[in-house]
């Protein structure tokens, strides 16, 4: 099952059902106006939602054509949003740039975040930057959204309050994050709103591609129309998703509709070492930083600049026979 938001002039829009090849729609507000009331009563509202989409595919009720730029985020706004670090290679590279060290415990004991909220950017919503200086960067990350969760709940069991997953644009500030930590008590100004994909589906939409928390495709992100990345979300990940939601619920529960996301996809070389860029041959990277970090390894500084008013960055996800399946994140920087 694939869920959207639309815009319909309100901040959470209204619920829709949208068909496997992202081409139709159909409403879904008689069941749930929005989709945090159905997650809500998650237990009542999808069985209902699954069977509406069914009558979609099989052209029973009424449809209109799906446009992805009519799609906000499919929470527009969430009662939480957890962002964790699944990819430890991300987390070596972005400290090593920073001179800090990786703490042995960050390979067993994840890191997360707590990100702000209240608001999130519709797919196709421009990055507002005030100011070059602050390093805009983009995070191509995978997230997913839970039903309830009891406090304590194991990895294993906390897949299985794992309802839908999205693709995130994590944006981050890098000028601005090593102030802030510094300060220690972590991100806030650095950590603008997100960015969710246009639809969130449901894990079994994943097929084998969903398997030990985890989804097992590539991420492609394109920055300014040509190929930045192709990691594969399903490899060296060190934290599974599922332990991920079990890591934030540790000492407190989540409520229904708390999104948790996996932190930047991130691969390492063919040799263990940084992975190669696009261009080369290589998997490339889902945020810039990575590059810059090695490039500055190998010429003694960054090359890459960090994104700037005009600047295009655009993350899908196709199956493996090559149909995208959350729709495409496609945002351009602009100055405010």
């Amino acid at each position: 099952m694939k869920l959207a938001t639309l815009k319909n002039g309100t901040r959470d829009g209204r619920l829709v059902v949208v068909s496997r090849d992202l081409t139709q729609f159909t409403d879904a507000t008689h069941i749930a106006p929005t989709l945090q009331a159905a997650l809500d009563d998650w237990q009542l509202t999808r069985p209902k939602l699954e069977s509406l989409a069914g009558e979609l595919m099989h052209g029973a009720v009424p449809v209109e054509r799906f446009h992805e730029h009519d799609a906000m985020s499919p929470l527009p706004r969430a009662y939480q949003w957890a962002d964790g670090s699944a990819y430890i290679n991300h987390v070596e590279l972005v400290r090593r740039a920073r001179g800090a060290e990786v703490p042995e415990s960050f390979y067993s004991d994840p890191l997360m975040y707590q990100g702000g909220s209240d608001g999130f950017l519709g797919p196709r919503e421009p990055i507002a930057l005030k100011d070059e200086s602050w390093g805009c960067d983009m995070e191509g990350e995978i997230a997913v959204v839970t039903d309830d969760v009891p406090l304590g709940v194991s990895a294993k069991a906390a897949e299985g309050h794992i309802q839908l997953i999205m693709l995130c644009n994590d944006v981050s500030l890098r000028g601005l994050i090593p102030g802030e930590l510094a300060k220690g008590f972590g991100f806030f100004q650095s950590k603008p709103a997100s960015t969710f994909s246009p639809v969130a589906v449901t894990p079994d939409e994943l097929g084998e591609a969903w398997d030990g928390g985890k989804v097992h495709l590539p991420l492609h992100v394109d920055f300014n129309g040509a190929p930045f990345g192709r990691a594969e979300a399903g490899e060296d990940a060190t934290f599974s998703l599922a332990e991920l939601v079990a890591h934030a619920a540790r000492t407190r529960s989540l409520c229904a509709g708390s999104i948790i996301g996996s932190g930047t996809v991130s691969n390492k070389g063919e040799d263990g070492g940084p992975g190669k860029p696009v261009s080369e041959g290589g998997r490339g990277y889902s945020c810039i930083a990575e590059i810059r970090m090695i490039q500055q390894l190998l010429n003694g500084e960054p090359q890459t600049p960090f994104m700037k008013p005009g600047d295009t960055v655009r993350l899908e996800m196709p199956d493996r026979s090559g149909k995208s399946i959350f729709g495409a994140i496609e945002q351009t920087v602009e100055a405010v």
